[in-house]
């Protein structure tokens, strides 16, 4: 089975658009995963039909047992992300502030502070008509995306018997949702598009891309919109020895098509052409035909 991730430097290029389109021209048996999870919606363009929902459990968080606590403030004092607040005269754990490393339990001369799970998001799995998809909604504020990103690939290779392909809408940046999207991938589609920052994160991405043994595409959206940019991308993408798939022009069809949740190459449009020249392409590098 090969594994894609399709990932961006930056947000805003068109990455889980490439991504439901590619799903959509594919005819290969695949397995989709929204790796996105800070902002998931890979699920819009599919429609999916939820077959699990599960609790995802991130960091611990702390809760003080009024009765045991004497009032001492020693916790409060020891707490480097100010977590632990005075309300209604008494000694509380605000939630949001906490980041679960235990050190309010460790000092408290009491044992009035335990840790204690703590609900992050969700994980889904769903059926589209493309393929099983695995998903899931981080909770506003929540850490441990990373973690999560991770669950959700677990919940993917479970429904991957049978099939050639998996693909994942990954997360924009550099951080760690993205090194745990791009772990044990055989291949990334970066998707660029012609603007000073995205240059920039671009070359940034790659750096951290090759830490990993992937193979590395580039995807250019919208490239008419800038060619003097478009022409620095490709530069670059020569210099790095980066291989050029796909270039998708500026179409407001794409707009249309996300407006009514269905991938653009469900749709007869310059965009949608080119995105199949890019899988025709992409897949032939891969060795898929």
């Amino acid at each position: 089975m090969i594994r894609l991730a399709v990932i961006s430097g930056k947000g805003g290029t068109g990455k889980t658009m490439v991504t439901a389109a590619l799903a959509d021209v594919s005819p290969a048996a695949q397995v989709l995963a929204d790796c996105d999870v800070d902002a998931s919606n890979l699920e819009l363009l599919f429609e999916p039909r939820r077959i699990s929902t599960e609790p995802f459990m991130g960091l611990e968080v702390a809760g003080i047992d009024p009765d045991r606590c004497r009032d001492c403030g020693i916790c409060a004092d020891r707490c480097r992300f100010g977590a632990i607040v005075r309300r209604d005269d008494a000694w509380q754990v605000d939630a949001i502030h906490c980041e679960g490393c235990g050190v309010c339990a460790y000092v408290c001369p009491m044992g009035a502070i335990t840790m204690g799970p703590r609900v992050c998001g969700e994980i889904y799995t769903s059926e589209t008509d493309r393929g099983c998809l695995a998903h899931a909604r981080l909770n506003p504020g929540a850490g441990n995306s990373g973690l999560l990103v991770h669950e959700v690939k677990k919940r993917a290779n479970s429904m991957a018997d049978g099939c050639t392909l998996q693909l994942i809408d990954g997360p924009p940046g550099i951080g760690c949702p993205l090194i745990s999207t791009v772990s044990g991938m055989d291949a990334v589609l970066i998707v660029t598009e012609p603007s000073v920052s995205a240059l920039h994160d671009l070359g940034r991405l790659v750096t951290v891309c090759r830490r990993f043994d992937v193979d590395i595409f580039v995807a250019i959206n919208r490239f008419d919109l800038a060619e003097k940019v478009t022409e620095e991308i490709q530069t670059y993408c020569e210099k790095e020895n980066l291989t050029v798939v796909g270039m998708i022009p500026f179409d407001p069809q794409v707009v249309e098509a996300v407006r009514h949740n269905r991938p653009v190459t469900r749709t007869d449009s310059p965009a949608a052409v080119a995105v199949r020249d890019l899988w025709e392409t992409l897949s032939r590098e891969l060795g898929m035909e």
